[in-house]
């Protein structure tokens, strides 16, 4: 599971600079009676829950004729929103904090993909012969993460110091997922943090796992999740209630049809590789299972501060 646009694919200082700059033009306001709801979209496991509910009907059953406007990266996705071209976004936890610590009005309408101890998606993977075995063992080595500065480095350190080791001596290192396994085995990284479905392939070609970093934040914490502006939310609050009923029934759906939900998204990314493991889809937004990112991110200075994950969310759905 690649996290891409919550994920982790564009570095959270990328969005939040791209919503600072999108700021600045006059938003679309959408009319009373909204025609066509243009969701952004990158489709991927973690952010999957739009692409079920438009191939399953989903969306149509709240009476919302949506489209989905596939976006390159989570900077992109977030300033469409902010700028008013796009009324609903898909942005990462963490990307989300950082932009309302930035003071721009985003508001989490439904989660998208979470984290689950039970079915983890992510690796801290060394080389198969490597006398690497433990967190202490990463004391001072360099790591690779997908992102600086955002889920991958955080929940990594957060791995490291909860299972003895110093995560502070360590140096990390960004790397695409699919350069962290070729990395790690070239040595030009000690260890890296990978994800479904680049996981499965790293472990075939001779690296293993010596832990599962989500584990550190909590055994079910929430990635990510659709965002809009909170003018639109004022605006349009009934639309915003079908948005998170429709995802809300995705997301159920999902949890129950794994393979036909990895088709939709094989259908729409062109995806070959079949992950082996699989998020999971929270029903709705709960502020226990998103505010241990929020506090893990202050703890390692990625948000300057903590704050209530209710804080995030349009209130009363």
């Amino acid at each position: 599971m690649s996290r891409g646009v919550m994920n982790r694919s564009a570095a959270v200082k990328l969005i939040v600079a791209g919503c600072i700059g999108a700021t600045a033009a006059a938003p679309r306001r959408a009319t009373a009676q909204v025609q066509k709801l243009r969701v952004a979209g990158i489709p991927i496991d973690i952010a999957g829950a739009a692409y079920y509910a438009l191939d399953q009907g989903f969306f149509s059953k709240y009476g919302l004729d949506v489209e989905i406007v596939q976006l390159a990266n989570g900077a992109v996705v977030a300033a469409a929103v902010a700028g008013g071209s796009i009324d609903i976004g898909n942005g990462n936890s963490v990307a989300m904090a950082t932009a309302h610590e930035h003071g721009i009005p985003f508001k989490l309408i439904a989660p998208s993909g979470a984290y689950n101890k039970n079915d983890p998606t992510s690796g801290l993977v060394v080389q198969e012969g490597s006398t690497i075995k433990t967190a202490s063992d990463l004391n001072g080595k360099v790591i690779g993460v997908n992102g600086l500065r955002n889920i991958a480095e955080i929940q990594t350190r957060a791995w490291i110091d909860k299972n003895g080791g110093n995560s502070s001596t360590a140096q990390f290192i960004e790397m695409s997922f699919a350069e962290i396994g070729p990395g790690v085995l070239s040595g030009r990284a000690a260890a890296g943090e990978i994800e479904e479905p680049q996981l499965d392939a790293a472990l075939a070609s001779g690296l293993r796992s010596i832990g599962s970093p989500g584990d550190a934040i909590a055994p079910v914490w929430i990635e990510g999740g659709y965002f809009c502006n909170a003018s639109f939310a004022e605006e349009h609050p009934d639309i915003v209630k079908k948005v998170a009923l429709a995802i809300r029934d995705a997301n159920d759906w999902a949890n129950k049809n794994h393979a036909a939900a990895w088709g939709i998204l094989a259908k729409y990314s062109k995806a070959t590789i079949v992950p082996k493991h699989r998020v999971y889809y929270p029903a709705r937004l709960d502020a226990a299972q998103l505010q241990p990112l929020i506090d893990a991110a202050a703890r390692y200075g990625v948000l300057k501060a903590t704050f209530p994950a209710s804080d995030l969310f349009v209130q009363g759905l």
